[in-house]
């Protein structure tokens, strides 16, 4: 999919369409109220992404990478180089805290922080050799959305929904949740950017829990009027589109009129889970005490009412600890009280994702989405302080299930301490190689020119994971 501009001599279908009755065509070209889907580089083994990504750096050393040579240590210097750490006040080797079992006919140890993840193990391939090139936030969170470390790449939400389309009648392709007391990880909403791609490619952000769940999105007049006035805003632009021979921007301003004008009506039918049983509810957490536990259930919810909805694409927004949280964008960051910090973290997420996988699985959804659980870089196994772990890009713990991947399943290694990767090494660009795949696309032809260049979301990067693929 290289965008390229046709030769000059040569003329284009924007044109033909202008030219032949009486340009009736590129307006019908640019008034598409729902662009079409592209084909697959070849037969997908998932139709869809749910991204639940864990703002801060989850600790693999004490969730999906035991290491009981930490404990056996516990307070001894590293015997081995450490590498310089964000903050550098390193300290000596730090046992876990959290009790590791092993779960399911595969026997993939967990910890006691995900129980409710830990029932659904045999249907999750652990990477345990995850390595990041970045050691600070923003960077890594830039990093592992987009393959690169600063803002203005394409989003792989954005990737995907430029080469597969949208399958939602209603609704954008690519959609970040939020609830609660959460906000953007840090970077901005530039991790969701569409870059160089054309704009309705960006992700759209909802606040499924609030009365207006996307910003400016309720109707000011009746639909009728808006619907006519639309028509006339569509004709003009498309309009100024042919006079200019195409322009991209104003091509996707028009069609997000249209998504956004669709939305008035799908957002808050979305929304509205009174339909859902007071079992499903419950599966997800919203009636649990904890009121973030909740709110998080309520994505985890929204998101496979979005799949099931068509939308290509969704990420999930964990929550700050407490009001007024300075780490509010990044609440897995726990530089001290790891022990509290995580296990308020875990109470947040475990059972609305468990809850995710069992209802995706019942529902017959699990085998066409893709569930993907990573934060940006892992944590050190020394501490940071008495009780905190500094950030470790060197060797950290994702996991998949879902969409074709290998169930039971762990690849790659840390090495005893848990500290670098020591087998099967794996990269940001490897694992969105391995999304791409199995999303039915190559992720060395999915490209788009862009300043010269044939632009891609794992540049000259990435191998397919194919020992996690089933």
């Amino acid at each position: 999919m290289v965008t390229q501009r046709p030769d000059n001599h040569l003329i284009s279908r924007r044109q033909m369409l202008t030219r032949c009755s009486t340009g009736f065509g590129a307006l019908a070209l640019a008034g598409m109220a729902k662009p079409a889907v592209a084909l697959p580089h070849y037969r997908p083994a998932a139709k869809h992404v749910i991204f639940c990504y864990m703002s801060g750096g989850v600790s693999h050393v004490d969730s999906f990478d035991p290491k009981p040579r930490l404990n056996q240590d516990h307070g001894k210097p590293m015997p081995v180089k450490v590498e310089r750490t964000q903050f550098n006040q390193n300290g000596n080797i730090f046992g876990s805290p959290f009790e590791f079992k092993q779960y399911g006919e595969s026997g993939i140890p967990v910890s006691s922080l995900f129980p409710h993840i830990a029932e659904s193990v045999d249907d999750l391939a652990v990477v345990r050799s995850m390595t990041s090139s970045v050691n600070e936030h923003a960077q890594g969170n830039y990093f592992f959305h987009t393959g690169v470390p600063f803002m203005g790449s394409p989003s792989a939400g954005a990737w995907v929904n430029y080469g597969l389309g949208s399958d939602a009648d209603n609704l954008p392709g690519f959609v970040v949740l939020q609830s609660g007391d959460c906000t953007v990880p840090h970077g901005g909403v530039g991790l969701f950017s569409n870059g160089y791609l054309p704009a309705q490619h960006q992700g759209s952000i909802l606040q499924g829990d609030r009365m207006e769940a996307v910003r400016n999105i309720k109707a000011l007049e009746l639909p009728g009027n808006q619907r006519k006035r639309l028509d006339l805003i569509q004709s003009l632009d498309s309009d100024f589109v042919n006079r200019l021979d195409g322009q991209q921007d104003v091509e996707a301003a028009i069609a997000n009129y249209e998504t956004a004008f669709r939305m008035q009506a799908a957002v808050p039918e979305l929304c509205d889970i009174r339909g859902e049983s007071e079992a499903t509810k419950a599966l997800y957490a919203l009636d649990h005490s904890n009121t973030n536990t909740a709110a998080y259930g309520r994505q985890c919810l929204l998101a496979r009412r979005l799949v099931e909805r068509g939308v290509r694409f969704v990420e999930l927004s964990c929550l700050a600890q407490h009001a007024g949280d300075g780490q509010k964008a990044n609440p897995w960051d726990q530089h001290g009280g790891l022990e509290e910090g995580h296990s308020n973290m875990a109470l947040q997420v475990d059972q609305p994702i468990g809850g995710l996988l069992k209802d995706l699985e019942a529902r017959g959804l699990l085998d066409e989405t893709l569930v993907i659980w990573a934060g940006e870089f892992g944590r050190t196994p020394f501490s940071q302080g008495s009780n905190g772990r500094d950030h470790n890009p060197y060797g950290f713990s994702i996991w998949m299930a879902g969409g074709g991947i290998k169930g039971g399943t762990i690849y790659g290694a840390t090495d005893e301490f848990g500290y670098h990767a020591v087998e099967n090494t794996s990269t940001v660009f490897d694992l969105w190689a391995t999304v791409l795949h199995l999303m039915g696309l190559d992720h060395e032809r999915l490209t788009y020119r862009h300043g010269g260049r044939d632009l891609s979301l794992t540049d000259v990067h990435g191998n397919v994971l194919h020992d996690i693929i089933a």
